[in-house]
């Protein structure tokens, strides 16, 4: 395989460069403020409309300054968002050196009372490159071949042992956290402890908000 290169810019917002192509995913208000100075991007990825996943503040700013990237974005999202493209299940979209699919359709369940919103996780793959995936808020699908997992490690509608086993079911050879700006850091080896000794992951990697792996 050659060199996929992943960086974190905060909470669930992953830049992710391989085949020559600079896919971001995800840039959401917790992400910081770098995630919006980025250039040279040929996609901007959302995979649905709440706001740790979608800062709507900032961008518009993003897109200005990356005037040739494809946007894509699940379709309820995309319905409110001035010229993106809407993503959905099984959809594949060629960006670059690079494909983006979609995957699931639905956001987990943060509470009976509230309505599931949409949500479209993606793959990104290529030939010779690792296929790395990004669900999103739900644990619900857990698409085949799966290299690089950006593991959802706490939410409002996860609990642990739904973590855990969503990391086996997925059983990828890689894995680094996500969603992870609802844990304190005095608190936060709680949960990757019980990813560590029940995930099944050879290769875990507890990359910081700013981490970057390369593989």
């Amino acid at each position: 395989m050659t060199t996929m290169e992943v960086t974190r810019f905060g909470h669930a917002a992953v830049l992710v460069e391989a085949a020559g192509t600079r896919i971001l995913i995800d840039p959401g208000a917790f992400s910081a403020p770098a995630t919006f100075a980025l250039t040279g991007l040929d996609a901007i990825v959302v995979t649905h409309q709440h706001a740790d996943h979608l800062d709507r503040d900032r961008i518009g700013s993003l897109v200005e300054t990356n005037p040739g990237a494809r946007l894509l974005a699940e379709p309820e999202t995309a319905a409110t968002l001035d010229d993106w493209e809407r993503t959905g299940p099984d959809l594949t979209f060629e960006v670059g050196g690079l494909t983006v699919t979609g995957v699931g359709s639905r956001h987990a369940e943060i509470l009976p009372a509230l309505p599931r919103v949409g949500n479209v996780g993606v793959l990104v793959t290529a030939d010779g490159e690792p296929t790395l995936f990004h669900p999103g808020d739900t644990y619900e699908y857990r698409p085949d071949g799966v290299d690089i997992l950006a593991l959802p490690l706490s939410a409002p509608w996860a609990k642990v042992s739904e973590t855990v086993e969503f990391v086996q079911a997925v059983a990828p050879r890689t894995a680094f956290p996500i969603h992870d700006c609802t844990i304190s850091e005095v608190a936060y080896g709680i949960y990757w402890t019980h990813v560590e000794g029940h995930g099944g992951v050879d290769d875990l990697q507890r990359l910081p908000q700013d981490g970057v792996l390369a593989l």
